[in-house]
């Protein structure tokens, strides 16, 4: 499980409406008849319009300033094994998300008119997708990008000798592309992955919008808090703040484990990965003490993340594993902070 929690920012400023939004996650009901498409939904409604939820996220911003977020972006993106757990994965996965907002809302150390928060205190709504491309972001497109500046210098090189502005052998330089596309570290399906790509395999995700205030109008609920649980004075009175994170992410496994009864494998948990973080000697450990099956499940599910799992192997292949770890590191690092988390 991959969750992230993100404020949608343009430039200096906070989006001060959802419809671009909304408009993005429409993307893939284009061109689908009725039944075919994904509607949007929340705790209570399904086939809910993309523009009741725009109207609904944009009225409910009672003096929220522009530098601060309107909304919210959780995005809960399940691995390949979790997926294939599901029985429909549209029906299953709107099941998971109204549990899993319940995790949300209780992971908030906050009270409204002196009792704890509630479901119903919260405004969100959310869609299920069922595909993805690669990124300009994605480590694969960045580590075949300097085959695809080679490869455009010599398709532009193609073009001066078809045009006349100079000479050179069009058939010699279409198989030193052809060369370099196979000789590119990231492929799928025999291609050279690009930006732009749509993944292979079960790619069913969830797009949740969940408004910075509650449902009231009144209250500000922001999951990027800085603080996990304290109490502050406010207007002569003490008012308790804070998300917890470790809370929510811990909840999600455990609800999906509920709802599905699925057993998640060490190096799936969000404790292995913030460990992989934090203390990763102790991670080392952890999956060298696991039991012969689920060790090899977790190094399957570790060697298709490129994470290295073996410390005793060649120095060039101990290089290059190296280098995978401090990306990884560097990348879970950035998940963890308030800004994008990840699980």
């Amino acid at each position: 499980m991959y969750i992230t929690i993100t404020p949608q920012k343009l430039g200096a400023n906070y989006a001060q409406s959802s419809s671009d939004f909304v408009g993005y996650l429409e993307k893939e009901n284009q061109g689908l008849e009725q039944q075919e498409m994904e509607h949007f939904f929340n705790q209570y409604d399904d086939e809910i319009a993309a523009e009741e939820v725009v109207k609904d996220i944009d009225s409910n911003t009672a003096k929220l300033k522009k530098i601060e977020p309107k909304f919210y972006s959780i995005t809960v993106s399940p691995s390949k094994y979790e997926l294939n757990r599901l029985q429909n994965n549209s029906k299953d996965l709107k099941t998971y998300t109204r549990e899993l907002m319940k995790d949300y809302v209780s992971s908030f150390n906050r009270e409204i008119n002196g009792r704890p928060l509630s479901i119903h205190d919260i405004k969100y709504y959310a869609k299920i997708e069922h595909q993805r491309t690669f990124k300009g972001t994605d480590w694969q497109v960045k580590e075949n990008q300097p085959y695809a500046t080679k490869i455009l210098a010599l398709k532009n090189e193609i073009r001066n000798v078809q045009e006349g502005r100079t000479e050179g052998n069009i058939s010699k330089i279409k198989k030193e592309i052809a060369k370099l596309e196979r000789q590119s570290p990231h492929q799928q399906n025999g291609k050279r992955i690009v930006q732009g790509m749509a993944k292979d395999g079960n790619q069913s995700h969830i797009h949740i919008i969940v408004s910075r205030k509650d449902a009231s109008n009144s209250v500000s609920l922001s999951p990027g808090s800085k603080h996990k649980a304290s109490k502050v004075e406010m207007h002569g009175k003490m008012i308790k703040r804070g998300f917890d994170r470790d809370t929510f992410f811990a909840k999600a496994e455990k609800t999906f484990y509920k709802t599905f009864g699925y057993n998640r494998n060490f190096a799936e948990t969000y404790k292995a990965r913030k460990d992989f973080v934090k203390d990763p000697n102790r991670y080392f450990a952890a999956l060298m003490k696991l039991p012969a099956n689920e060790k090899a499940l977790a190094f399957k599910i570790i060697t298709k993340t490129g994470l290295p799992v073996v410390p005793s192997i060649p120095v060039s292949q101990a290089q290059l594993a190296l280098r995978v770890f401090k990306r990884l590191r560097r990348g879970a690092e950035v998940v963890i902070k308030s800004s994008s988390i990840g699980i």
